[in-house]
Parts: C-alpha cells; sequence; structure tokens
C-alpha cells in the first residue's frame, strides 16, 4: 500500500525546476550573495502582495518576532500577551528580548484568543500582543485591535503559517503595527532553506529593522546599534520570487481539497471527527488542515497501518513545556488548550494531492476500525 504523507513538495517544486535552476545561474553569475538585486526585488514583490508599504527580508520567522518586538522598544519589565496554543516560537520571542510571555486561554473552535481570558490578562505592564494566524486562519483581529486600541498596546502579527489569508478583505500582515513571516520550506510560501520576513506600514519602524538584522549598520563598518546578522540571502529571495508568483495558485488549490474535506470527512467518520470552524469574515489558507479527534494516539499511529501519514501541531502546550517551568503554571490552568493538545490532528493538504484517494482510503480505515477508536 503506498504510503499518503502528510507532505510532499516534489509535486509544487518540480513544476519550477527550470525557473529555479535559471535563478541559480543568475544569482551564481552575478557573485552577489547577500542584500543584492534580488532581496529588494522580493522585498518589493511581497509587500505589494501583502499590501504594505515596507517588506524587510530575514533569516528566520522568529527572527522576525524577536527585531519587531526590539524595534518596538519592549524588553525587561515588559510583558507580551500570546495564545496558549501556538508554536513555541511565539513565546521564545518574546523571552529573547527579556520579556515576559503572558499566555492567554485560547476557544475550542478556531483556536484564537479567549478574548475574555485576554482582557483579564492585561496589567500596566502589558506592552504588546502578538495574534497568531495559527494553521492559515486569519485570527479575529478586530476584536485584537479593539482591545490593543482601548490599552495601548502594540499589535505584532504572527503570520507565519498564514501567506495570502485575509480579514474583511485585508490581507494578513497588512494589519498591526507589524507582522513576522516565515518562509520554512513546509509554509505555503516556502524558501529551499529557511527564511522570513517582517511587513509593516510604518517607515520607521522599518528603518530599524533594517538595521538591526545587519549587525545595526546603515553604513557598512559604523553600527548605529548592537544589532545581529539576520539577512535573506540573495539566492532564497531569487527562489521565493518564483514562488511568490505561483502561490495564489496553490492557494486555490489548497482550498480545493479542504473543501472537498469538509464536505466529507464528517460523513466518512460518522460524525467523530470535528472539522475546523471558518467564520465568514476570516478566510482560511490552509496550510494545516487539523481536525480533532476521539483517541487522537491510537487514531494516528492506526491511520499510518492503513498508509495516511500525519502529525500533530502542537501535541504540548506552551505552560507545559519544560522551557517554560518559570512561568508557574500547571496542569489545568489552560483547559482549553489542553484539550484541544490532547485530540488534535494534521491531516495530508498540500498542492498536487489527490483528495480522493486520501478520501477513500480514510473510508477503509473508518470500516476496518468501527468501534475500536
Amino acid at each position: 500500500m503506498d504510503k499518503i504523507s502528510f507532505l510532499d513538495l516534489k509535486p509544487m517544486h518540480g513544476a519550477l525546476q527550470a525557473e529555479f535552476q535559471s535563478a541559480f545561474q543568475r544569482v551564481l553569475e552575478k557573485s552577489v550573495f547577500i542584500t543584492g538585486e534580488e532581496l529588494k526585488s522580493f522585498e518589493s514583490e511581497f509587500s505589494d502582495y501583502v499590501g504594505v508599504p515596507h517588506c524587510l527580508g530575514v533569516s528566520n520567522g522568529l527572527d522576525a518576532l524577536v527585531m519587531i518586538l526590539r524595534a518596538l522598544q519592549v524588553g525587561s519589565g515588559d510583558e507580551v500577551l500570546v495564545p496558549a496554543n501556538t508554536f513555541i516560537a511565539t513565546a521564545l520571542a518574546v523571552s529573547q528580548v527579556g520579556a515576559k510571555p503572558v499566555l492567554v486561554e485560547i476557544e475550542g473552535d478556531t483556536h484564537g484568543f479567549d478574548f475574555g481570558d485576554l482582557q483579564r490578562k492585561i496589567t500596566s505592564r502589558s506592552k504588546a500582543i502578538i495574534p497568531v494566524h495559527l494553521y492559515g486562519l486569519a485570527a479575529d483581529m478586530d476584536q485584537v485591535l479593539k482591545i490593543a486600541n482601548q490599552n495601548s498596546l502594540f499589535v505584532i502579527e504572527d503570520a507565519a503559517q498564514s501567506h495570502g489569508a485575509r480579514i474583511n478583505g485585508k490581507m494578513t500582515g497588512s494589519i498591526g503595527h507589524a507582522a513576522a513571516f516565515s518562509f520554512y520550506p513546509g509554509k505555503n510560501l516556502g524558501a529551499l532553506g529557511d527564511g522570513g520576513a517582517v511587513t509593516t506600514g510604518d517607515s520607521k519602524l522599518a528603518e530599524r529593522i533594517r538595521k538591526l538584522r545587519s549587525y545595526g549598520s546603515t553604513v557598512k563598518y559604523y553600527h548605529e546599534e548592537k544589532g545581529v546578522n539576520a539577512r535573506l540571502d540573495e539566492l532564497q529571495a531569487a527562489l521565493l520570487r518564483i514562488k511568490l508568483r505561483a502561490l495564489d495558485g496553490w492557494t486555490q488549490e489548497r482550498n480545493k481539497i479542504a473543501e472537498e474535506y469538509l464536505k466529507q470527512i464528517p460523513t466518512i467518520t460518522e460524525g467523530r471527527w470535528k472539522c475546523p470552524v471558518i467564520p465568514t469574515e476570516r478566510n482560511h489558507v490552509w496550510h494545516l488542515f487539523v481536525v480533532q479527534v476521539p483517541q487522537r494516539d491510537e487514531t494516528q499511529k492506526s491511520l499510518l497501518e492503513f498508509g495516511i501519514e500525519s502529525l500533530i501541531h502542537y501535541p504540548v502546550p506552551i505552560h507545559l513545556q519544560t522551557a517554560y517551568q518559570d512561568l508557574g503554571h500547571k496542569r489545568g490552568d489552560f483547559p482549553v488548550a489542553e484539550k484541544v493538545a490532547r485530540s488534535i490532528l494534521s491531516l495530508p493538504l498540500w498542492p498536487g494531492l489527490k483528495p480522493q484517494l486520501f478520501l477513500d482510503r480514510l473510508t477503509e480505515w473508518t470500516k476496518a476500525t468501527r468501534g475500536r477508536v
């Protein structure tokens, strides 16, 4: 039985191979590998795509968040509100600038902020909110901005998983004070290595990050502040320019696959699996298709026996990670996040996947395991 991979990049990359090779040759011939014309062009094209004046290519999504926080002068003594259910990088960025990540409970359907808990967690030390467009679903930015404006807080979008998602017609990455994108290879817009970007409408913030990413310097060997080396290289920028042109087509394909999943999975699984919920004013670009299932670990194991590969995003909530024991939380402090972490399962979804192949295999699995999982 052939395995249905959780992710297979070969169909996407195979169609672009000739363009990739041409881009590599172009970069090689120019022999400019850092902060050259390819990066400038990508930054211009991605800022146009997102709908903001400024884009800064950086080394990865975590560094993008860290530099935004530094540029906004968030640091020691400050608190930053982050969802309890997210990849740990969201919290790590806060820790890296010396601030305290304050975890906020999530709501069970969209896995975004529980806004009642968000309001309760705001203190005189609160400096910023980081909403996460988790799995590719645009966060409820209207509510985030309302609360942020009432409390004079910065809003930093974690857009690492939401390339091309919109809320009320506005692209994620264009709504807060700044946004952090990741171009990790498995992302909807992924590099062939690590990469990331900051988008913002604030020219002063953009200039600060431009300095920070390059040793705190605007003129070579003259350093105005203690910066880092966190630049997106020319080759990755050149490859991302090619993939950016294909992104909307890939998103349409992801949407078609997700539509079939949403239509058929509840029937196939006889209502035992809970599919994602998408509020009408927010759209989803399906970086991940995440269901909630009973007996998740047993289900994942038995699916693999039927050739269906799946992953868990994310099995351990931040407050239960050893790295964040210093926050003083215990099991039971975030019951919704904990329940979600026990039940979520990410299913195969990628451009080039034949959805009916997966759905037929899932039907076989359901018949064979009925009454067991």
